[in-house]
């Protein structure tokens, strides 16, 4: 597999053995010393070490901060902070999944804007608030879901808000992304499953959210695809990197499409990671079957279209994705991860707040968020 580099806004770095690049874009953004952003599972892997040494051969001194939570929260941003002040650092480099490469945008706000996280809520217009003097950052993926590498926001879950909250803007974008298949090898089945279904809920959300945005609808048209041809083949055989460097190019591609915007599957999604901890992919995988259905009354030539592209054989577009989800060993419905009807109302409150939602082709009422609940468990 070659090395190709594309530019889309931010430059991508994408081929085996392609984190051998890294030390060479932070020297082109003219930084020195590295903040390695990460969690303990990449310590664990042997991959922020591998990342550390990358930078350490090159001449840049690296420091590996890994106290990143699955689902980050404002201790890991204030601790981070300190880490890249007291390492003298001038770049942020985030190693992992969703997690790492969220925590590690926000960490690089907060080294120089002092307001609480709070007020930069994308929910309130904190955008505003988001200046262009933010340390530089470089992703690089260890996962094939969020492709959270190429996006402006970073998810965090803040007690004064009671929720996940996206703060989001140009200026959080990497300066570049590294994505190197070999990274995700280690990546055990039920993961790849669960952040290969997020990419899939990217590409699908975004192309069916509200608005015109040709160029988006034609690159989750085109992740839509991957995701279905190749994520059964990287559950089943790890170490396929074919199949492995398609999800990168699947998650990649999902971000860069839901600029156009999301739905309410990841208003679904969210509350069921803030307050049941349920793994973000896994969230949308048991809700997006029901959304898909929910949504066809808006959007039939679409949903139509992502059946054709899916599997052409199933009968409806949500059969097929629960078809997937079954081959790729992911479970049923929310029920089997612990959730009950006696949940629904304070997620459904929650789903409302989440400002997802807005771009999702049909209107969602409170009414709506419980019998979609209702429908995924």
């Amino acid at each position: 597999m070659s090395i190709v580099t594309w530019s889309f806004p931010t430059t991508v770095v994408f081929g085996n053995g392609s984190i051998h690049t890294l030390a060479a874009h932070v020297q082109r953004i003219g930084a020195r010393r590295a903040l390695v952003v990460c969690d303990p599972g990449v310590v664990k892997a042997g991959i922020a070490e591998k990342v550390r040494k990358v930078l350490e051969e090159a001449g840049v001194p690296a420091a590996i901060f890994d106290r990143v939570d699955p689902n980050p929260v404002l201790k890991n941003v204030v601790e981070g902070v300190a880490a890249f002040r007291s390492h003298g650092a001038d770049v942020i480099v985030s190693v992992g999944g969703g997690s790492p490469l969220d925590a590690g945008k926000l960490i690089a706000l907060k080294v120089t804007h002092e307001r609480p996280l709070e007020e930069y809520d994308d929910a309130i217009g904190g955008d505003a608030h988001i200046t262009s003097n933010v340390p530089p950052i470089i992703n690089v993926p260890t996962t094939a879901g969020t492709g959270s590498e190429v996006g402006r926001s970073g998810v965090i879950t803040l007690e004064a808000t009671g929720r996940k909250t996206v703060i989001f803007s140009p200026f959080l974008m990497a300066k570049a992304a590294i994505l190197d298949p070999e990274l995700t090898v280690s990546m055990p089945p039920r993961i790849t499953a669960a952040t290969g279904f997020d990419a899939l809920t990217h590409c699908i959300e975004a192309y069916l959210s509200n608005g015109d945005h040709p160029m988006a609808d034609g690159i989750a048209l085109a992740g839509i695809e991957l995701s279905a041809k190749h994520l059964p083949r990287a559950v089943e055989a790890g170490a396929d990197l074919v199949a492995r460097g398609a999800m990168m190019k699947a998650a990649m591609m999902g971000a860069v499409a839901f600029q156009k915007g999301l739905g309410v599957c990841h208003s679904l999604a969210h509350p069921l990671s803030s307050e049941k901890n349920l793994h973000h992919g896994l969230a949308n995988a048991l809700c997006l079957p029901a959304v898909c259905d929910f949504n066809n009354a808006a959007v039939p030539d679409r949903i139509e279209r992502v059946r054709r592209t899916v599997d052409l054989t199933a009968t409806s577009l949500s059969n097929a994705l629960r078809a997937l989800r079954e081959k790729i060993g992911l479970p049923s419905g929310l029920a089997a991860e612990g959730i009950t009807k006696a949940d629904i109302p304070k997620l459904a409150d929650k789903a409302m707040e989440d400002a997802c939602h807005r771009s999702n082709p049909r209107a969602c009422t409170r009414a709506d968020m419980v019998k979609l609940y209702e429908l995924s468990l």
